[in-house]
Parts: C-alpha cells; structure tokens; sequence
C-alpha cells in the first residue's frame, strides 16, 4: 500500500490537515469546471448565442441528474471513511465491494429512464423553441455517460475517503486537456454541433475514472478485495444506501428549484437563457473552494467520527468556516471589479446587454458568499457524521427558496430576481443546518458515552 497516499485526519492541526487535503480537491474542481467552461466558451463564440443558450437551458436538469449521481458516491464513501478511521480495513472491503455493485445497477437504470424522459422534461421547463432541438442534442450525450460518471466519482470518492485527495486532480487535469483537445477538434475539424463537447466531456471522464481504476488496485493493498468479500452483504447494502441515497436526494431536491427557476428564466427568452448560463458558469468556478471544503469535512468528519474525536469536528468546522469567509469576501471584490471583462470569455463585446446581465448576477450572487460557504461545510460535516438524511431537509430548503423566487417573483420582477434564486436558497439552507449540526453533535456524545459506558462496565 502506498503509505504516502492516505491521510489519516484523526490528529494533527486541524486547520493545516483541512487545508492540505482541500488544496488538491480545490485544483481538481477548478479543472473539473475550467474544462466545463470551455465546452461553454467554445460554443459561445464558434456556434453563437442561440447554442450558449441551449446548453445553458439544460443547466438545472443537469445537475439534478448528474448531482444525484456524484451524491450517492460521496455517500457511499462515508461508511469507508468511518471504517478506515476505526481501522476496521474488513469492513471497508466489503463496503468498497457492495459499492460498486449498487452503481452498476443505479447507473443502467438511471441511463435508461433519464435517456427516454429528457425531451419531455425539457418541454415542461418551457425550453424555449428555438434552442430546444440543440438542448436536447447535448443533454441526451451527457445522460448517455453516466457509467462513466457512476465510475469516476465512486473511485475518486473511495480513494478521497482514505485521505488521498491529490491523485484524482492528477487524472483530471489530464482528462482537463483531452476534454478541450476533443472540443476544439469535434466543432472545429468533424463541424459537429453541441453534441461534439457533450462527448469531449463524456469521453474525458471514462478516462479520468479507468485511471482512477488502475491506480487503486496498484497502489491500494487495502482495497484488494477477497472473493468472499465481493459478495453481496444485505447489511452494508443498507448502509450505504442510507448514506448514499440521501446525499443523491439532497443534489436533486436542491436542483428541483433550479429547475423551476430555469423554466421561469426560460420565459424570458434566449438572451436571458444566455445571460444567465454565462453568469452561472462563472459563479460556479468561483465557488469550487466552497465545494474543496464540503468535500474535505465530509472525510475529516468521517474519520474523526470512526475515531470517535467529536472535539476535533468542532475545531474542524471552525476552521474551514474562516477559510471559507476569507476567501468569499475576496472573491466579491474580484467579480465586482472584473465581472464584465470575464463575461467576454463567454460573449462578443458587442452583447452588451448580456454583459451588463452577467455582471448583476456576479454581484448578488457572490455578495452571499459566506452563507454559501456555510451551506457547504456544515451539511457536509453532518453528512460525514453519519446523518444523511438530514441532507434530504438542507436541499429541501434550497428548493424552496429557488422555487418561491422562480414561481414568485421572476414572472413580476424579471432577471433582477433570478439574481436573489440562490441567495434566498442558502439564507434557508443555513436556518436549517446551523441547529441541526449541533443536535447531532448532541446526538454523537450521548452515542459515545453510552459506549463507553458499557464498555466500561464490561471490563
């Protein structure tokens, strides 16, 4: 096994264990969204705005199919953390096993129903006519590839839970540049359409996740899994579908409301679309150190709990909530100041009012930073903890506040109020997540010292 690659969080300097492992996570999600960028850059100005806007139109759908995908691995993962960090490698075997089994079965039923039903969600979202043939052209690639996200996701979700966040940024920076290479030669060389960068990102995560693949059964002497061990465990099986499930649920229930906000922003017609897809893409790069940390104390979480040091997840949540304020003050002074000349990666200068539309959306949304930084950190910290399903009720939050502004107040107040979408969702998501953390936290000392207790009195 390669003793470098994990990293045991259960002691040392929180703070210094917290940014060591977001580090790596942040770059990897950096690529993970420069290469998105790019799909959007390179149609933005070699297929034009009417293409930006079909593929913006698929932004919600996206991510409430995909995001539940990536869920349920980051759920599965928390039984692993938890057994690496109580040093019970049997168990993090058999739980490694079950786990790939329930994707294979997750990802082919998701594959078949997503694939058939994609047109008709796109229709209800009222896609505007003339970029509803374009969305559906990239979306149904991308529902085609989700095996591939199945794989990738879980492995690295594996290989993150026993502390090695570095080896999945070096695949993806890798599949970073095959992505923009197969951009760039899809529309550029063949002359596709948006299906062309719809397969770039399919095809560059299939290799980012056999890579992930073949490092673990060389480097991992832990993970080699025994014959009896692949076999299917009722138990485990329950396990991780209370982790994982809730996880995929909260991804999807939070992107309910972006859905019903896309479908009121799509009422305001393609230049809206646009204007919104190029601000989102934007912001969305921006907030990758809110998700490096989530995905830090999801496994800084996980393993302190194994190890039963519910002191060290305290002083955990209270380090990454400062690195996170710190950087999302700066980050709204940057976009602030430069919002526009970054809008005009994605626009021609003479756009300007989609220009002036991206820079609002920059404002507002990174003015709230902080609350999302929170959103990220406690939910993940809980989820790490073994309460998943709380993460049902945080996205529930969220979906209702991007829904009461898309039903609300887009129709009366237009694009200025889409801005307010998901700041209102992290305000509520915060009112739920704040108590809730430290109930279970209440709820994980009275566990532990009824243990100890009895441990005790066994002795």
């Amino acid at each position: 096994m390669a003793k470098s690659s994990i990293k045991d969080m259960t002691q040392g300097s929180p703070i210094k264990l917290i940014l060591g492992f977001a580090l790596p996570m942040l770059l990897g999600y950096l690529f993970q969204q420069f290469y998105s960028m790019v799909d959007t850059i390179i149609v933005g100005k070699w297929l034009g705005v009417t293409s930006l806007a079909a593929v913006g139109a698929t932004g919600s759908i996206n991510f409430m199919i995909i995001g539940f995908c990536i869920g349920v691995c980051s759920g599965f993962a928390i039984p692993m953390a938890q057994r690496f960090g109580a040093g019970d490698y049997h168990s993090l075997r058999k739980y490694t096993a079950n786990s790939v089994w329930a994707s294979i079965v997750f990802s082919v039923v998701m594959t078949v129903a997503v694939c058939l039903l994609c047109m008709n969600i796109l229709e209800w979202m009222r896609t505007p006519d003339d970029i509803i043939d374009e969305a559906y052209q990239y979306i149904f690639v991308i529902f085609l590839g989700i095996p591939v996200t199945y794989l990738y996701n879980l492995l690295a979700s594996i290989i993150r839970a026993l502390g090695d966040s570095r080896t999945p940024v070096y695949f993806l920076l890798l599949s970073s540049g095959i992505n923009i290479v197969l951009d760039i030669i899809s529309i550029g060389v063949f002359g596709m359409g948006v299906e062309g960068p719809a397969w770039a990102t399919v095809i560059s995560q299939g290799v980012s996740g056999l890579l992930c693949l073949v490092y673990m059964i060389k480097k991992f002497e832990i993970l080699h899994i025994k014959r009896e061990e692949w076999a299917y465990d009722g138990q485990c099986m329950k396990i991780l579908c209370a982790m994982g499930i809730p996880m995929g649920l909260q991804y999807s229930v939070t992107a309910i409301g972006g859905v019903v906000l896309q479908a009121a922003v799509n009422g305001l017609g393609s230049m809206a679309v646009a204007a919104t897809t190029a601000g989102s893409k934007i912001s969305v790069f921006f907030s990758c150190p809110f998700d490096a940390l989530g995905g830090t104390m999801a496994t800084y979480a996980g393993q302190n709990v194994g190890a039963k040091k519910l002191d060290r997840i305290h002083q955990g949540i209270k380090s990454a909530v400062i690195i996170g304020s710190i950087y999302g003050i700066t980050a709204f002074g940057v976009l602030t100041a430069f919002g526009k000349q970054i809008a005009l990666l994605f626009v021609d200068a003479g756009e300007a009012q989609i220009i002036d539309r991206v820079h609002l959306l920059l404002v507002i949304i990174s003015a709230f930073y902080v609350l999302l930084a929170i959103v990220n950190i406690v939910r993940f910290c809980i989820q790490g903890m073994g309460f998943s399903k709380l993460a049902i009720l945080a996205g529930a939050c969220e979906m209702v506040g991007r829904g009461v502004v898309g039903f609300g107040f887009v129709p009366l107040f237009g694009f200025t109020a889409a801005c307010f979408a998901s700041p209102a969702a992290w305000v509520l998501a915060d009112a739920f997540l704040i108590p809730a953390y430290y109930i279970c936290m209440k709820k994980m000392r009275i566990l532990f010292g009824e243990e100890r207790g009895n441990h005790d009195g066994n002795e």
